[in-house]
């Protein structure tokens, strides 16, 4: 299979992503729900009334390969019958899966945005690289970032940047698997940031208790038969390539309609070995294998990927794409307002759940945009 066959499939009907838009909150989305002119995103408090479409043409009458239109929700399915044969069902079952409700992952509701924050024990990590390179010291910096809100610390043992080389499982175990130990023994809420698959069940039999792969569980052969045996949340992420090259020259035809086909599809895989969608959270992978217009259309768009059913990640903390949009040669511990603006963005999209460095400055934005956006009256 090659990889335009698997980024790409070709059926039409399957090729449909749906992005929310139109978004409402509070008593303008009451209105708009009770009146059947809207419906709940992911079920609350957020409601859509609109959408866009992309879906693949075989046609091709556009360069990119997706065609794109939008539509309010009240004539959305007369537009799909005028599609053809089975389109009408595809589009309802697609709006079904955007606004249910959703479960409670990793035993965390998601009445509210959750913050996980990240703790790379490593010496390489772009951002953070050497700070927490002793067990120590990790376990000390996970502490400090429960006291301050975080409700996942994410554990990563090699570092997945752009032109990283990998390291050995043994080195990653060593890195690791202490701090999961000493931190689960705390109470902590541990998930595992590993590739591999016997990092993964070491982790797992340590204390964590979720599997967070920044290659959705295709990088290694086991990784899926791991997850699907411990029946544990996992977190599959996009990515095109691997991270020694990934940036070398990223290209997609729509990357929001890419990137959310791709999950998908990773999605039913892990549905089909037995994991339920109550256990499965998707992040578009910013930055692993995108440029900035791909960032740039991906949060732009990442509520098309509620469209899949379960709960989203954003992973955007310090990137180089926000000194990129910000004009300015920032180091990655100057993008804090960068990377606050972009979880918020997302938060505004009914992203549930941001990867962050910064917790106690993450969790300080989300609750008086909280506070702001359920004023009596909003």
């Amino acid at each position: 299979m090659t990889d335009h066959d698997w980024r790409h499939p070709r059926d039409t009907t399957s090729s449909l992503v749906m992005a929310p838009t139109g978004l409402l909150r509070g008593a303008a989305a009451e209105v708009a729900l009770g009146t059947g002119r809207a419906r709940p995103l992911a079920g609350g408090p957020l409601a859509f009334s609109a959408v866009t479409v992309w879906w693949r043409d075989p046609a091709g009458a556009l360069a990119d390969g997706w065609r794109q239109a939008a539509a309010p929700l009240d004539t959305l399915t007369v537009w799909a019958r005028a599609r053809g044969e089975g389109w009408d069902a595809r589009v309802v079952e697609t709006l079904e899966r955007l606004s249910a409700p959703r479960p409670p992952f990793a035993g965390l509701s998601l009445d509210r945005p959750r913050v996980m924050g990240i703790l790379n024990c490593t010496p390489d990590s772009f951002s953070d690289g050497g700070d927490h390179d002793t067990t120590e010291t990790a376990v000390a910096a996970g502490l400090a970032m429960m006291a301050a809100g975080a409700d996942i610390l994410d554990v990563g043992g090699e570092s997945t940047r752009p032109g990283s080389e990998p390291v050995s499982v043994a080195e990653e175990m060593r890195r690791v698997l202490p701090v999961v130990r000493a931190l689960a023994d705390r109470g902590a809420r541990v998930s595992i940031d590993s590739r591999r698959a016997a990092v993964m069940e070491a982790a797992l039999a340590h204390g964590a208790s979720i599997l967070n792969d920044v290659t959705a569980l295709t990088g290694d052969s086991d990784a899926l038969a791991v997850a699907a045996r411990h029946r544990v949340p996992v977190i599959l992420m996009h990515i095109q390539g691997e991270p020694r090259t990934m940036q070398a020259d990223p290209r997609y035809d729509r990357a929001v309609a890419d990137v959310t086909a791709w999950l998908g599809a990773r999605v039913a895989a892990c549905r089909a070995a037995g994991l339920a969608p109550e256990h499965l959270c998707v992040d578009p992978g910013i930055g692993f294998g995108k440029t900035v217009d791909h960032n740039r259309d991906l949060l732009g768009h990442i509520g098309a990927l509620h469209g899949l059913g379960c709960a989203v990640l954003l992973g955007a903390s310090r990137k180089s794409f926000i000194a990129h949009l910000a004009g300015a040669d920032l180091p990655p511990k100057a993008r804090l307002a960068g990377s606050l603006a972009a979880a918020l963005g997302a938060v505004d999209q009914g992203v549930q759940i941001l990867r962050v460095h910064d917790v106690a400055e993450t969790v300080q934005a989300l609750r008086v945009a909280t506070a702001t956006a359920t004023a009596p009256g909003a």
